[in-house]
C-alpha cells in the first residue's frame, strides 16, 4: 500500500516573481526577495522531537499515556498555531453514538486546543505567543488509543494488534498553507517531516512488541516489560503487539532484520519473506543509498491485506507465495527517506517502490503499458488522492502505469544513467521532501534529449 509544493513549481515560481518585483520596487535586491520568499514557503514546524510513554492493557488493544512534541519554526513568518493529525480516527471519524473515536487527545499543555476538525483527524493548538523563525516550542497531551475491531493498518487480527498511523503527529505548513487533507482508506493521506522519536511502551511480557526504531526490552512491573525505542529522522512511528513467534538475523550489509509472525502464518511464506527481506534491504541500500536505521521489523500474519509500510517496520499479509515484503521495504526509501506528500503526489512513493520491486524480481517490463490503457483524458499518473479516492477502480495505475513509466525511462536514459539518477536523486532529498517537478528536473539534468514528450506520453504532469 502503500506534496509539499515545489519551490520551482509554476505557482510558486509566479509568486516569487511577484515578490521580487515588489521588493525591487521598494529598494530590495533580487537575492533578498528570493531568499525571503523561500523562507516563507519553508515546510514547518520542522525538526520535531516526540517523547512518548504509553501503557498497554492485557491484550494490547488499548494504550494510554502522554505524548510530548517539541518543534522549530522553519518559516520566517511567525508560527501562531500547530495542528496535530489523529489519523487513527480516519475510518471511524468522530465515532458513533456511544462509541467515541479510537484516538483521543486531552489535557493539552503548551497551547490552547480547539475542537477536532476534518472528521476528528485534526486538532488545532493555538500557541501562547507567536513563534519566531528558528525558535522552538513544546506541546504535550494525554493520549488514549483503542485499537479498532477490524483487520487494518490500525486494527487487529485475532490476538494480534496493529498500531499504524495511531500515534498523533504534527501536520505540515508550507507555501500551500496547512496540509489538512482528509483520510483515504485506499492509499495514503500522510505527509510528515523527518522527526526523532523516543517511545516507551509498557506491556504484558507475554506480548511481543515490534516497533519503529532501534528497540530493546527491559523488565517492567510484575508480569510486564517495557519496550524502549529510539528512532532518528523518521516520518512516523508504528508498532504491533501480540504473541508473535520471532527470529533475528543480520544482513550481509549489517542491517538487523527482526521477523515476527503469527503461529498460523504459512511457514513457507515466512521463510520466503525473511529471505527476500534480507536481500532487499541490502540491494536497495546499494542502489539508492545505505539503509540508515540499522534495524527493520517484518510483521507477518495470514489475513492482513497486502502490506503497509512504516519507517523500520512493515505489516505483511503472508501466504505460501510469500508477501509484498520487497515493495514495502522499497518504501523505506520512497516515502521514508525521500519524503513526499502522499496525498498530493502518491505516485512519488508507490510507483517508485513498485519499480524497485519489478527490478528486484526481474520482471519483463517491455511494452507493459500503453497510452490506450488510460481510461480517459482526466487520468494522469500525477493525480492526487482526491482523484484516486473518487476513481478507486483506477488506483492500480499508480502501481502499473507508474512502474512501467519508470522502466521506460530507464530504457530511454540507459540502465547505468537511470541507476546514477536514482542514487543522486535520493541523496539530494535524503530525509527531505521531493516533488514531481524535482524528479523531472533531476531526470532532465542527466540527458541532452528533451524529456518533454516522455512526460506527456506517460501523463507525468
Amino acid at each position: 500500500m502503500s506534496s509539499i509544493p515545489s519551490r520551482t513549481s509554476s505557482t510558486v515560481g509566479r509568486l516569487l516573481v511577484v515578490l521580487l518585483a515588489l521588493l525591487v520596487a521598494q529598494g530590495g535586491t533580487g537575492a533578498d526577495a528570493v531568499t525571503k520568499a523561500a523562507d516563507s514557503a519553508a515546510a514547518t514546524p520542522d525538526r520535531p522531537r516526540y517523547d512518548v510513554t504509553l501503557r498497554g492493557n492485557a491484550d494490547g488493544s488499548r494504550w494510554t499515556g502522554r505524548e510530548r512534541v517539541s518543534f522549530r519554526n522553519a518559516s520566517d513568518r511567525p508560527l501562531r498555531e500547530v495542528y496535530v493529525r489523529l489519523w487513527g480516527n480516519g475510518v471511524d471519524k468522530c465515532g458513533t453514538a456511544g462509541t467515541p473515536p479510537p484516538v483521543k487527545v486531552s489535557h493539552v499543555r503548551g497551547g490552547t486546543a480547539g475542537p477536532l476538525t476534518v472528521n476528528c483527524t485534526a486538532l488545532r493548538i493555538a500557541l501562547p505567543k507567536p513563534l519566531g523563525h528558528g525558535e522552538r516550542a513544546t506541546v504535550s497531551f494525554d493520549v488514549s488509543l483503542t485499537v479498532p475491531g477490524r483487520n487494518d493498518r490500525f486494527g487487529r487480527e485475532g490476538a494480534f494488534r496493529f498500531l499504524g498511523n495511531a500515534l498523533p503527529v504534527l501536520a505540515v505548513h508550507d507555501a500551500k498553507g496547512w496540509h489538512l487533507d482528509p483520510y483515504v482508506p485506499t492509499g495514503e493521506s500522510f505527509y510528515t517531516l523527518a522527526s526523532d522519536f523516543r517511545v516507551a511502551l509498557d506491556h504484558p511480557t507475554r506480548l511481543k512488541v515490534p516497533a519503529t526504531g532501534r528497540t530493546r526490552t527491559l523488565p517492567g512491573g510484575p508480569g510486564r516489560s517495557i519496550t524502549l525505542s529510539v528512532a532518528h529522522r523518521v516520518r512516523d512511528f508504528a508498532w504491533a503487539a501480540g504473541p508473535f513467534r520471532t527470529a533475528v538475523e543480520t544482513s550481509p550489509g549489517g542491517v538487523r532484520v527482526r521477523s515476527y509472525w503469527a503461529p498460523d502464518t504459512s511457514a513457507t511464506g515466512v521463510r520466503l519473506t525473511r529471505q527476500d527481506g534480507v536481500l532487499a534491504v541490502d540491494r536497495f541500500g546499494g542502489e539508492f543509498g545505505r539503509y540508515p536505521y540499522g534495524e527493520i521489523d517484518l510483521v507477518m500474519t495470514s489475513e492482513f491485506g497486502g502490506g503497509m509500510e512504516y519507517p523500520g517496520l512493515v505489516l505483511l499479509g503472508t501466504t505460501d507465495e510469500g508477501s509484498a515484503v520487497v515493495h514495502e521495504i522499497a518504501h523505506q526509501w520512497w516515502y521514508g527517506i525521500v519524503g513526499n506528500d502522499e496525498y498530493g503526489a502518491p505516485w512519488l512513493d508507490e510507483s517508485f517502490a513498485q519499480y524497485a520491486n519489478a527490478r528486484f524480481y526481474g520482471w519483463d517490463t517491455r511494452d507493459c503499458w500503453s497510452e490506450e490503457d488510460w481510461p480517459d483524458d482526466r487520468a494522469a499518473l500525477t493525480n492526487s488522492m482526491a482523484y484516486w479516492a473518487e476513481h478507486r477502480g483506477e488506483y492500480h495505475l499508480i502501481y502499473t502505469a507508474g512502474s512501467c513509466a519508470l522502466a521506460d525511462l530507464e530504457r530511454t536514459l540507459g540502465a547505468g544513467t537511470m541507476a546514477r539518477l536514482l542514487k543522486r536523486y535520493a541523496h539530494d532529498h535524503w530525509y527531505g521532501v521531493s516533488t514531481t517537478a524535482d524528479f523531472k528536473k533531476a531526470a532532465q539534468s542527466v540527458t541532452h534529449s528533451d524529456l518533454g514528450p516522455f512526460w506527456k506520453q506517460h501523463r507525468i504532469r
